[in-house]
């Protein structure tokens, strides 16, 4: 069994609605061989392996019916063993995961679509290829892959890394709290690095968080924090209860600061945290010499402070109020009589709770110098028996994450105590911050039974309250997060998809229009690339994942418009976990034939992703069939029916029934575009008053501009705002490109378009006809490679009843194709359709094919050029004409021009052209 292809889906697909690998498996001999062939030998082994497995539902619904379908009678194939291994073996190193599926694939014995759930695509993946040698390490010699596991494989060894390596990747207790609690109050949040940087939000409302700092917590705080001096100091000068301090350098400063302060004392390093190099209770001078050796690994500043004797607490404050106290004790052991300190340590770890650092809620303890230096003072080793029950330090500091232990006491912490952490924190200007304050009964007043705060905490840990070795658990990550976001203040920025076969980059850039002069910053993704308030940011292909966090990341962003394309929702998902609104606009036949999808139904249930997590409202192509149909998947509160026939029968049943529709309907004045909707009926604005729409001629234009009407009023955007888009959005280069850009500057008319399917290529050919134009018609037609024969020949087809002159060619790009056989085969299936030889020319290159056209074309003449490099043809076009040269070579925007004799210019030195989009114009080099 091997793997042929993988795909990480990191968001919403066509399997789930949440992240899932996709493996294709090819069982290959295997197939073969079903579960109840192989037997016992090898289910018996594979249970005792993963024993987890007998509580795996499968198809049964419950516990056992995995275990069931391995025993059945034809048993089951070994992809689907491997779906159950992948997710047991992520459930075993802490992750929540329980969906998979696997299917055969149609028409290819042997070949399996299998998918399973992940949280980590990292450790999913490990999953797979552990599951996958365990699988082959099964299975009998005489069929077990040359690449199996050799010899005696050590599965536990092999199982136990692949845990250890998951954990290291899990987010830590603190962090893992807060996500949870943005999860409960319906927050999405995105992980931006690999440690513990989270951003809660989206767009303009995000808030980041590194472990328990906040974007918001004070840099000057966390310095002043860091700073125990200094924080002593502004304590001490509010009358808050502090030990005495003093900063030294050297060993012998040590020693003379502790006989100034008295006997005992504390030595720590000024910047230190989680307990490092911390020694306490020091009453000599050895004691603190050695303390001294110890802190100053650290850090070069060191202080000696009077010690206070009494019991840890860290007392944790958020936004102002104490949420949680914990009372903390340092890493230790319990005498039982029989065992040595050294067996008791081991006996500890083995406390499932207990971790490296701070992956798990408790850490394991560990010998160190610390630890040999205590057990020194006691007279003990680490083959010393303890008495039973003597309780013997490893630890002077109780930090977790030195192995100590927490109880929590919130609920009898003294009112004083309270009001003293709030004070201090408030002092130091934390939005979050842990007091650590020693006294011998937390549930008297520092006033009474004394004691003292010895830090000050910024990012204070979590762990010990969410998961306290003794008392009750706190909340503590849910105020931080209505710190953060305050009830009834959004998270969210709305977003729109939109999908379809064609019209969706229009529809993309109308809409984003609409919300931009409605006084929002927003974020577009489309085929171009992607945009901030209009201004181009990465250029290129952008309809995928990582395309839409940009946009969600980027914190000026009021609004987010997806342009959701087949190829980005087949490779790895959507990059969001839901959207406001989303539309299909067509599904009509394009890239079929790859990527698994051949047919128009297959194709129709990859663009229906985005209408299934709509939230608010799914709009959809009421004129096409496989649209409709999508609305038996959506959950959103509203469908939206889209349509041109003002007598659709199912859109007026949905209108009657107070259901909402944009309808194209005919008026005195040309077309309206109207709103119906809860029974009211709002005309909206004539469609030739649209520019895009060419005076209502671009008949897919006007559905387009239907869509971006009906996505931004379930936007809530005001009808003024929708009608003042809709009037200021043209079909220029500009707004546009490729896209209907139509050039009248030459003596005929040229349009250039990225038509490219059987569908997109017929709108063009129709809004041509609706053109009055005195001379001939031509085309540039293409076809992309990587199409199946029959849409390459459909184009030719459409094309062929529309045009006097046929100029094929192909695109830079032949995708799999030889050097001129699309043009071949265009000019084969126009001679089939019975257009002369004369009306066709082959001319592969497409700047040649271009040329040639713009140079046989005459006044009155129309030429539509269906433009692969849609950026170098409309240079072509607007730099063209019978006295100057245009050379564009590989370079997108460099230009040359070459001038005939007779123009008789000259530069001035302080000149120089520019050319642009806008055209060819000539400025000075610091500006125009």
């Amino acid at each position: 069994m091997k793997i042929e292809s993988t795909n990480v889906y990191v968001g919403p697909n066509m399997f789930a609605r949440f992240p899932v690998i996709r493996h294709v498996l090819d069982l290959g001999e295997l197939e073969r061989w079903p579960t109840a062939r192989l037997g016992d030998t090898f289910i018996e082994p594979l249970l005792e392996k993963l024993p987890g497995l007998h509580e795996h539902g499968c198809s049964y619904g419950e516990p056992g019916g995995f275990v069931r379908r391995l025993r059945e009678d034809e048993g089951t194939w070994l992809g689907h063993v491997m779906e159950h291994v992948a997710i047991e073996l992520q459930v075993v190193a802490g992750s929540d995961v329980t969906f998979g599926r696997t299917r055969s694939v149609d028409g290819r014995p042997g070949i399996y679509n299998m998918v399973f759930q992940y949280k980590d695509a990292e450790v999913g993946r490990e999953a797979s290829k552990l599951s996958l040698d365990l699988i082959h390490s099964l299975l009998p010699d005489d069929i077990r892959p040359k690449d199996a596991p050799e010899g005696v494989w050590d599965f536990a060894e092999r199982r136990d890394r692949f845990i250890r390596y998951a954990q290291r990747r899990e987010f830590g207790p603190s962090t893992a709290s807060l996500v949870k609690a943005a999860e409960e109050r319906d927050i999405p949040w995105l992980r931006l690095n690999r440690y513990s940087l989270v951003q809660f939000g989206h767009g303009r409302y995000q808030q980041r968080i590194q472990a328990t700092t906040t974007g918001r917590t004070s840099n000057i705080a966390v310095e002043l924090a860091s700073d125990k001096e200094e924080t002593n100091e502004i304590l001490r000068d509010l009358g808050l209860p502090v030990p005495k301090q003093l900063i030294v350098r050297t060993a012998q400063e040590a020693v003379r600061a502790a006989e100034r302060i008295g006997y005992p004392v504390v030595v720590k390093p000024l910047a230190g945290n989680h307990g490092r190099g911390v020694a306490i209770n020091l009453r000599t001078r050895e004691d603190v010499e050695d303390g001294f050796g110890k802190a100053v690994e650290h850090g070069r500043t060191i202080i000696v402070e009077s010690y206070i004797e009494g019991f840890d607490h860290r007392l944790l404050v958020v936004n102002g109020e104490l949420v949680a106290a914990a009372k903390r004790v340092p890493g230790h052991v319990v005498g039982d009589g029989k065992h040595t300190i050294e067996e008791l340590v081991d006996i500890v770890n083995q406390d499932p709770r207990r971790g490296v650092g701070h992956e798990k809620v408790l850490t394991r303890l560990e010998f160190d110098h610390q630890a040999e230096r205590l057990l020194a003072k006691l007279g003990y080793d680490r083959t010393t028996v303890p008495k039973k029950d003597e309780i013997v330090y490893l630890r002077s500091t109780a930090n977790l994450s030195t192995g100590g232990t927490a109880i929590d006491v919130t609920d009898v912490i003294h009112p004083d105590n309270r009001e003293m952490a709030i004070r201090a924190i408030n002092a130091i200007d934390l939005d979050i911050g842990g007091v650590d304050f020693l006294t011998k009964d937390i549930t008297l007043s520092y006033r009474e039974a004394g004691g003292g705060i010895c830090e000050v905490n910024a990012g204070p840990g979590f762990r010990m309250h969410v998961a306290p070795s003794e008392g009750t658990p706190r909340d503590v990550a849910g105020p931080v997060i209505d710190m953060l976001f305050p009830p009834d203040t959004p998270s969210r920025i709305p977003i729109a998809a939109v999908t379809g076969t064609n019209g969706k980059t229009t529809t993309s850039r109308m809409l984003a229009h609409i919300l931009k002069m409605s006084g929002l910053t927003v974020g577009l993704t489309s085929t171009d690339g992607v945009y901030i308030d209009g201004k181009l940011s990465v250029a290129g292909d952008m309809t995928g994942p990582i395309s839409a966090q940009m946009i969600l990341r980027d914190p000026s962003v009021d609004a987010a418009v997806m342009e959701s394309a087949r190829g980005g929702m087949l490779r790895s998902g959507l990059g969001f976990q839901e959207c406001n609104v989303s539309a299909c606009l067509n599904v009509s036949a394009d890239h079929l034939g790859t990527r698994g999808i051949h047919t128009l139904e297959q194709l129709a249930e990859v663009k229906r992703v985005p209408i299934e997590i709509a939230q608010d409202a799914a709009v959809l192509n009421a004129d096409d069939a496989l649209c409709l149909q999508m609305a038996d998947h959506t959950d959103a509160k509203a469908i939206c029916y889209v349509t041109m026939n003002p007598s659709h029968p199912l859109v007026k049943k949905h209108i009657q029934a107070g259901g909402q529709a944009f309808v194209l309907e005919q008026g005195m004045n040309g077309h309206m575009i109207t709103i119906y909707d809860n029974e009211a009926h709002t005309p909206l604005v004539w469609t030739h008053l649209i520019p895009a729409t060419i005076e209502g001629r671009a008949l897919h234009n006007v559905q387009n501009a239907m869509f971006a009407a009906a996505l931004a009023y379930n936007m809530d955007i005001s009808l003024e705002d929708i009608r003042q888009g809709l009037r200021t959005f043209d079909s220029t280069f500009f707004q546009a490109p490729g896209r209907m850009n139509i050039y009248d500057e030459h003596p005929f008319r040229v349009i250039l378009d990225y038509a490219h399917n059987p569908a997109a290529v017929r709108a063009m050919c129709d809004l041509t006809d609706r053109f009055d134009v005195e001379g001939r018609r031509i085309i540039v037609l293409s076809a992309p490679g990587d199409r199946r024969d029959e849409d390459i020949r459909g184009i030719a087809e459409i094309a062929a009843d529309h045009f006097d002159h046929f100029i094929c060619r192909c695109d830079d790009n032949r995708r799999g194709r030889g050097d001129d056989e699309v043009a071949t085969m265009l000019k084969n299936r126009l001679l089939e359709s019975g257009i002369s030889n004369d009306r066709i020319e082959v001319i592969p290159d497409e700047q040649e094919a271009n040329t040639r056209a713009l140079e046989m074309a005459e006044a009155g003449d129309l030429i539509l050029m269906l433009g692969d490099n849609t950026k170098r043809t409309w240079k072509q076009i607007i730099y063209f004409n019978s006295g100057a040269r245009v050379d564009t070579g590989n370079n997108k925007s460099a230009v040359t021009i070459d001038l005939p004799e007779s123009v008789g210019f000259e530069m001035p030195e302080d000149l120089e052209i520019i050319s642009d989009e806008r055209g060819v114009r000539i400025a000075r080099e610091e500006g125009d």
